[in-house]
């Protein structure tokens, strides 16, 4: 299957990875070039005009590495990862 884009990871998103436990960043890794051949918001999601993240739940832990488009080339879509975080908590409702 083609791939929707190529990725390129800057040094603070090699280092966050390099921080997890192998398994977990194996498991990111697979999100991510799953990512590249489908459009699926549950694994690269649009968070505002400029910035997009991947993600990945993962023994309940909850990855995300945020990433931007480069337009600079029109003949090869590159999304850039520049770090990541885990995310600790989900969103409450307002209401509970």
């Amino acid at each position: 299957m083609d791939k929707l884009f190529d990725i390129v990871f800057l040094d603070e998103a090699f280092e966050f990875l390099s921080k997890l436990e192998k398994k977990h960043y194996e498991k990111i890794l697979f999100n991510i070039r799953k990512a590249q051949t489908r459009h699926d918001p549950e694994l690269f999601k649009k968070l505002n005009d400029e910035t997009w993240e991947f993600r990945t739940l993962y023994q309940g832990l909850q990855y995300r590495l945020l990433a931007f488009w480069d337009k600079t080339n029109s003949g090869n879509t590159l999304v850039i990862s520049t770090h990541g975080i885990v995310k600790k908590t989900r969103k409450r409702n307002p209401k509970s």
